[in-house]
């Protein structure tokens, strides 16, 4: 692991990265590309644990916002979750490397039921534990799953991987302007409202002393670049 700057992190991966150039699923290019990525690390000997998103499957809160129940519609996008760490999961068990999927809501014919402890087993055991289901709670996003399960896991560090190449002042696809940062501290993110993730996952890892680092997960290095300092990012911290 020479050069490498963390033992363990968790890669919070959006629903739309999986989904590609669709709309809607999860396309096996982006899927494969994906894991790859987790694939080189995980056999550099770093531990690994992912909390996909499900905006590719299912957005809860747009059903939501045309009039559906709120609790039920977020317990309907916790299953897009679920769908993509098994697809995760499966893409990952390689030889050499195994994917582990585990679920926040219960269901045992599916995935392992999720607990701290037996997910911090799996990563000492040499598993990529892949973590469906969000937190199981609905009003909470799959970020702050991910920052969530960061501390509890006892991760070095969480990582956002998104389609841009780090956090910017402004949408930079909408706005060729907007400012980019190399680095940024939580509570500026925080109190100019940067969405790059939601205000409840940074005021988290804020509390924890949590460092995330945003980075663009097809970037040509991926994420070993991303884990040797060589890959454009912001770290948030």
């Amino acid at each position: 692991m020479s050069g490498l700057q963390y033992k363990r992190i968790l890669l919070k991966v959006s629903g739309e990265v999986l989904a590609g150039g669709q709309s809607f699923g999860i396309e096996p290019e982006y899927l494969e590309a994906t894991a790859r990525q987790m694939l080189e690390a995980a056999r550099a000997g770093v531990q690994i644990a992912i909390v996909p998103g499900g905006g590719n499957i299912f957005r809860g809160m747009s059903i939501a916002a045309g009039g559906a129940d709120r609790v039920t519609a977020d317990m309907m996008g916790t299953l897009g979750t679920v769908i993509n760490a098994l697809a995760l999961a499966s893409a990952l068990s390689r030889p050499g490397v195994r994917g582990k999927p585990f679920s926040a809501t219960t269901m045992p014919s599916v995935a392992d039921t999720y607990t701290a402890r037996a997910a911090r087993a799996a990563l000492e055991d040499g598993y990529v534990v892949v973590l469906g289901g969000g937190t199981g709670n609905p009003f909470f996003t799959t970020d702050t799953a991910a920052a969530l399960r960061a501390i509890e896991l006892e991760c070095d560090v969480l990582l956002k991987g998104t389609k841009v190449d780090g956090v910017y002042s402004d949408d930079p696809r909408k706005n060729p302007n907007a400012e980019r940062f190399d680095t940024i501290s939580h509570e500026e993110v925080i109190s100019r409202d940067l969405r790059v993730m939601d205000t409840a996952a940074f005021a988290l890892a804020r509390d924890n002393g949590l460092p995330i680092i945003v980075y663009a997960l097809d970037d040509e290095e991926g994420l070993m670049g991303v884990l040797a300092g060589r890959t454009r990012s912001t770290r948030v911290g």
